[in-house]
């Protein structure tokens, strides 16, 4: 199997420079798929792939991490192409205080002076507000070190805005290279500056003096008429007369004017009302558009408009505003309700859980809504996997039970284990597995095996966005701007630190889980009672063929380097490297009791076609079994990083090694039975028409060993057995020169041992017939002397001794001269029998 894409290239990044946790944009090719094809992010050296954003397939975002080396390469890994290259290098620049005047080539966050929520700036102090360059002049920055200034001038300081300002810092630093010319012009900039607020404050006055002249006037004259009278005091006098036109005056006044006064106090009170709703609107109008903003979705806009009304209304005394006010805390609890089921509800992906998080937080919602939602989703993988098993356990199919309606896998799932075997290295298997990979194989897999599968799917789509999420949570990268300045982020880091053994605890229940799982389906015997009640269940005693236990070992191992390439520590991954093993050793014995039963059964598939060399395709099948197990065997047998070797267990390797030899023994003593089988076939049906033709033949024409005529030579019938006897010899020595004495040896056994039965039948001989019995035996057994062996001696022993002894020389003579004649006569037929001419015969 060969990988779908080609490997990522990154061939641009922006800015080639900066500090730790400057945030770049990569740039580049085939990038990967998405962001759960993303497995690997390293620049200079060190793991960005948990500050990571994918883009596109070329582009990704992420933050630069406290790297080891000054200047590196940017190294992209995905599973679709595996490890990436890079045309370009980023440098790593050591961290120096910036001042607010100074230029830097970096980017500067904007999160202090902008509301992401609302896209509007925030209150800036009004220090912020001043001018960056007071002068007016271009800065020239020269080069005499931060730590000299700060002590040349202790105590001091060369930021403009602060107390304790000095301007001989200021000018060294920010203008030691500038000319004198260009210091008088900043000189004249700062009196026009001064100038322009003086000059402002005077316009005032110069526009308002002619009415403060003829008010100080009118005045004066009041007071000199007033001196020149010198009756103020009198009864009648001028100031008197004057006081009571004024008095009947106002009463008239009032009289005519006492319902438009009325009228006017109540429409300045209303007037005044209004004022108090129109400048206090957005008080008024917050219960109703906190309502609207939750149902359309707009949390950023609720928060960002609670913050604001808490600073302004939260430590109110008026009593309007503060039951206003106790109505937008009640809107907010009821968002804050909402936030935490929406936090809790699963399925739920990383970036939605870290927003409402951060939402939570931002409304000083009580409790830990991130632990809360860490527990929950531990909660929410472990029934995952539990009802993955009993989906299987009560019988659906294994191909249509995925994951059903209760898991959504969206971007930040991801992929199947088994969709990326096809995007990893090739895998030597039988031919079973060297099919294509599409989804038609679903559905002829085993359970078992679908259910390894959809379970190691559930881990590595949820495992990951788990462990981010703890991640993220310690070092507090879950909250907002709103925390960082309040101090709560480092309270809840603190807490998440000493959470650390119980988050651990969670991740190995989840491991154990997964484990034991899957020992519950495929290794049965190696849980207990208790554990299988709860991990297994499985009524099916099907053995999985080692064709597929070596699929299930690539997948448990795709499933360990995803988890490892998280950094979650070895130690709690320890149990999924076990079950490795236990299946590795399982699947090499499976496999060889499998070739050993398929090696058993290779006699019934002989087709007795021989080739051109005079062979079967018996021992090519045989060969063709052995060398794919042993290409089947290659995974189970290499070790990867950080496995154990297989043969290292004594119990392992012996167990290996008996069956091993077994194979090898079924073999040979497959063949053995065979051959055997064959052989004797063969010698049946080639020694049974021999055999059954001696009797008729020794008693044709009537013969009787009592009466019977002297001897001339061997009869006919003695004839007629050794030319089929050497009928058989040219037919084997046609087929294997060695089988020769192998099967005349059996067929002379059989024809020697009916001689026996037939001489030792013979009620009596007389003296012709005796001669005629010894003659024709004595040549049967000189003609067959290279092929005798034990058994057929005995046969020629007890046919002997069944004859009378020779009485006197003369029969003696008759029978060598007979038996030189037989031999002259058949000389040319008897020269097979020959030991010359075969090898000599073991017994």
């Amino acid at each position: 199997m060969s990988r779908t894409r080609q490997p990522p290239l990154v061939t641009g990044i922006s800015p080639n420079e900066g500090y730790p946790w400057t945030k770049v944009t990569i740039r580049g090719e085939n990038l990967g798929t998405g962001s759960v094809d993303l497995i690997g992010l390293t620049i200079c050296g060190h793991n960005c792939l948990l500050t990571s954003e994918w883009i596109s397939a070329s582009k990704i975002v992420c933050r630069v991490g406290p790297a080891k080396d000054d200047k590196g390469d940017i190294i992209v890994t995905t599973k679709s192409g595996g490890k990436g290259t890079s045309t370009v290098s980023f440098k790593l620049m050591k961290q120096e205080k910036i001042g607010i005047l100074e230029q830097s080539a970096v980017w500067v966050e904007e999160m202090n002076y902008y509301d992401m929520r609302t896209d509007r700036n925030k209150g800036i102090s009004p220090l912020s507000l001043r001018p960056a360059n007071p002068l007016g002049i271009d800065i020239d920055k020269g080069r005499i070190p931060q730590k000299d200034l700060e002590g040349l001038f202790q105590g001091m300081s060369g930021d403009f805005t602060s107390e304790k300002f000095s301007a001989t810092w200021y000018l060294i630093e920010n203008h030691s290279a500038t000319s004198f010319d260009q210091l008088k012009v900043a000189a004249n900039y700062l009196r026009k500056q001064a100038n322009k607020k003086n000059e402002g404050s005077l316009a005032y006055v110069k526009g308002g003096l002619s009415t403060f002249f003829e008010a100080q006037d009118a005045l004066s004259a009041i007071h000199q008429k007033l001196e020149v009278d010198g009756t103020e005091k009198v009864e009648g006098s001028m100031t008197q007369r004057l006081e009571n036109v004024l008095n009947r005056a106002s009463n008239t006044a009032d009289t005519l004017f006492q319902e438009v006064l009325g009228r006017k106090d109540k429409a300045d009170s209303t007037r005044n009302a209004l004022n108090v709703l129109q400048r206090f609107k957005f008080l008024f109008n917050l219960p109703l558009n906190i309502e609207r903003n939750i149902q359309k979705g707009d949390y950023d806009v609720v928060i960002n408009d609670y913050e604001k009304a808490k600073s302004l209304f939260g430590k109110t005394e008026v009593r309007v505003f503060q039951k206003v006010y106790a109505e937008v805390e009640t809107r907010i609890d009821s968002l804050r309700l909402l936030l935490m089921n929406k936090l809790l509800e699963m399925p739920s992906t990383l970036h939605d859980q870290k927003r409402y998080i951060r939402y939570l937080s931002d409304l000083h919602a009580p409790g830990e809504p991130a632990w809360q939602c860490i527990m929950a989703q531990h909660k929410w993988i472990l029934q995952l996997m539990q009802n993955c098993r009993e989906k299987y356990v009560k019988g659906q199919k294994g191909s249509t039970m995925l994951l059903g309606p209760m898991l959504d896998l969206d971007s930040d799932v991801r992929p199947s284990p088994i969709s990326r075997l096809t995007q990893t290295g090739s895998v030597k298997r039988a031919s079973s597995f060297q099919s294509s990979r599409d989804d038609s194989w679903r559905f002829k897999a085993p359970q078992p095996v679908t259910f390894v599968d959809n379970l190691t799917e559930i881990v590595i789509s949820q495992l990951p966005n788990f462990w981010k999420l703890w991640i993220s949570y310690v070092n507090g990268s879950l909250f907002s701007e709103t925390g960082e300045k309040s101090g709560s982020v480092e309270k809840f880091k603190k807490n998440a630190r000493s959470r650390q053994n119980d988050f651990k605890k969670m991740i190995q229940e989840i491991i154990n889980s997964l484990v034991k799982l899957i020992r519950g389906a495929l290794l049965p015997s190696s849980l207990s009672d208790i554990e299988l009640r709860q991990h297994g269940g499985w009524e099916s005693k099907m053995e999985l063929s080692g064709q597929w236990l070596t699929h299930i070992i690539h997948t448990m191992r795709i499933n360990y380097e995803s988890l490892t390439a998280l950094e979650i520590p070895n130690d709690l991954l320890q149990a999924i490297q076990e079950l490795i093993l236990d299946l590795r050793v399982h699947c090499l014995i499976i496999t060889l009791q499998q070739t050993a039963d398929d090696v058993k059964r290779l006699a019934e598939k002989e087709d007795w076609i021989v080739d051109n060399e005079g062979t079967t395709s018996l021992p090519a099948q045989f060969e063709h079994h052995v060398v794919q197990t042993l290409q089947s065997l290659n995974e189970t047998i290499d070790c990867k990083p950080g496995e154990t070797n297989i043969f290292q267990h004594e119990k392992s390797q012996q167990h290996v090694h008996e069956l091993s030899i077994n194979i090898m023994k079924v073999s040979i003593d497959a063949v053995k039975n065979l051959d055997q089988h064959l052989f004797e076939t063969y010698i049946e049906l080639k020694a049974d028409p021999i055999v059954g033709s001696l009797e008729p033949g020794i008693y044709a024409g009537y013969f009787d060993w009592k009466d019977c005529l002297a001897p001339t030579g061997v009869r006919t019938y003695l004839k007629e057995a050794l030319v089929n006897i050497i009928a058989v010899h040219a037919e084997v020595f046609t087929i294997s020169k060695e089988l020769v004495p192998r099967v005349l040896s059996r067929i002379i056994e059989a024809v020697t041992e009916e001689m026996s039965r037939l001489m030792q039948c013979v009620s009596s001989f007389s003296r012709n017939g005796a001669l005629q019995a010894r003659l024709e035996i004595c040549a049967l057994k000189d003609a067959v002397a290279s092929f005798l062996t034990p058994e057929s001696n005995y046969s020629f022993k007890q046919a002997l001794e069944a004859l009378p002894q020779l009485s006197n020389g003369a029969d003696k003579k008759l029978l060598e001269e007979l038996l030189n004649k037989f031999k002259s006569g058949m000389h040319l037929q008897l020269t097979c029998f020959r030991p010359s001419t075969r090898s000599v015969v073991k017994t």
